[in-house]
C-alpha cells in the first residue's frame, strides 16, 4: 500500500503477549529523588503495560545485550523486576536518575520535567537500545522492534489537490499521538478533530505534482495500522507562556479507533484503559505529577511517587487526564 516492507522482522509480532504472564499485587511505589515525580509517573506507566513487562521478567533483552556502558532496555528491565519482584514497599529508581542525560539531553536530576517528554525520549532511548548500534537497518525494518511492535503504529497522511484533484499519500510511524483539546470537550471528539481534513492554502499552499504550481488542498491525517498499545497526550499547554488548559476532557474505560481508520469498515478496534497521568498545578511549568495504573490483579491504583492506593475505576474516568494509555 506504498509503505517499504521491512527486509526484516527484528521482533516477531506473534511473539508479544497482551495478557499478563505473572498475576499478583501492584509493586512498590517510587521514591521521589528531588522533583523527580515526572519520571516516576512514566516508569509506573510503562511497568504496568503487560507486554513490555512481560518482556522485561522474561530476561530476554539482557541475556542477549553485549552493550557496553548505558542501556535503556537493561535499566527497564533490572527496574521492572525490582518494583514487581521486590518485598519492598518504596524503590529508588537510582539508575535512571544517574543516566538522565542519556535519555534526553534537557533532563537535569534536580529538576523538573514534563511527563510526556521524558516519555518520548524513554521510548526513543529503548528503540535505540534494540537497534543496539546496528546502522545497516532499513528504516521499515526499526519499525519491527520490541518498542515499535508494542507501542508502534502508522499515521497515512492523503493531501488532495483542489483544484485538479491529484491525490498523494504518505506514511508515518508514531510511538505516541499529541491531541489538541482547546476546543474538544472529550477524547472521542478530539481525535474527530484530529483526522477530520484541514485546508492547506495560503503560506501553507503546496506544489501539486500534476498542477506543476502551488495550489490550496485538503490534508487528512488517519490511523492507518493501530499499534498494541496506544498512547495519548492531551496537549495542555494554551500557548508557549506555560498556561494551562485545565478543563476535565472526558475519555471512555473503553475505546473503539475504527472510526479514526484510513479504513473505517469492519470490526471495531477496542481498547481498554490501562494507565493515566495527570499533572496538578496551575501551570505546565510547575505543580505535580501523579498517575493510575491497573495491576496483574485487575485493580486500579493511584500511584504518587512513593504511596499506592487502591482505587475504583469511577476515580480513574474522573481525573483531568494528561496522558492516556490503552491496550488492544
Amino acid at each position: 500500500e506504498g509503505m517499504a516492507l521491512p527486509q526484516r522482522i527484528l521482533f516477531p509480532l506473534e511473539e508479544i503477549c497482551m495478557d499478563w504472564q505473572q498475576r499478583q499485587r501492584p509493586g512498590a511505589g517510587l521514591c521521589n529523588l528531588g522533583s523527580t515525580c515526572y519520571i516516576n509517573v512514566i516508569l509506573q506507566c510503562l511497568t504496568y503495560t503487560p507486554p513490555l513487562a512481560n518482556y522485561l521478567l522474561s530476561r530476554d533483552h539482557s541475556q542477549l545485550c553485549h552493550r557496553q556502558g548505558f542501556c535503556m532496555m537493561c535499566i527497564m528491565e533490572s527496574h521492572v523486576r525490582k518494583v514487581l519482584h521486590s518485598s519492598a514497599s518504596v524503590i529508588w529508581p537510582r539508575a535512571v536518575i544517574r543516566d538522565l542525560k542519556f535519555i534526553g539531553e534537557e533532563f537535569e536530576p534536580d529538576m523538573a520535567g514534563d511527563a510526556y517528554e521524558f516519555l518520548c525520549c524513554a521510548l526513543e532511548a529503548m528503540q535505540r537500545a534494540c537497534l543496539n548500534g546496528s546502522n545497516d537497518v532499513d528504516i521499515s525494518s526499526q519499525t519491527t522492534t520490541i518498542i515499535h511492535q508494542i507501542f508502534g503504529g502508522f499515521l497515512k497522511s492523503r493531501v488532495t489537490c483542489l483544484r485538479c484533484q491529484a491525490v498523494s499519500d504518505s506514511y508515518k510511524a508514531f510511538l505516541h499521538v499529541l491531541l489538541d483539546i482547546k476546543a474538544p470537550s472529550s477524547l472521542t471528539t478530539a481525535l474527530e478533530d484530529f483526522v477530520t481534513p484541514k485546508k492547506l492554502d495560503g503560506k501553507y499552499c503546496l506544489k501539486c505534482s500534476k498542477c506543476e504550481k502551488k495550489v490550496t488542498a485538503s490534508k487528512r491525517v488517519t490511523v492507518h495500522r493501530v499499534p498494541k498499545v496506544f498512547t495519548v497526550c492531551l496537549e495542555r499547554a494554551a500557548d508557549h507562556t506555560g498556561k494551562k488548559i485545565s478543563k476535565i476532557v472526558e475519555y471512555p474505560e473503553y475505546l473503539d479507533l475504527r472510526p479514526y481508520m484510513s479504513d473505517r469498515d469492519g470490526e471495531p478496534l477496542l481498547y481498554s484503559l490501562y494507565a493515566l497521568v495527570v499533572h496538578s498545578g496551575d501551570t505546565c511549568l510547575d505543580g505535580h505529577f501523579f498517575c493510575y495504573t491497573k495491576a496483574s490483579n485487575g485493580l486500579w491504583y493511584k500511584m504518587d511517587d512513593e504511596s499506592v492506593d487502591n482505587c475504583g475505576i469511577h476515580a480513574v474516568l474522573r481525573q483531568q487526564a494528561y496522558l492516556l494509555f490503552y491496550a488492544r
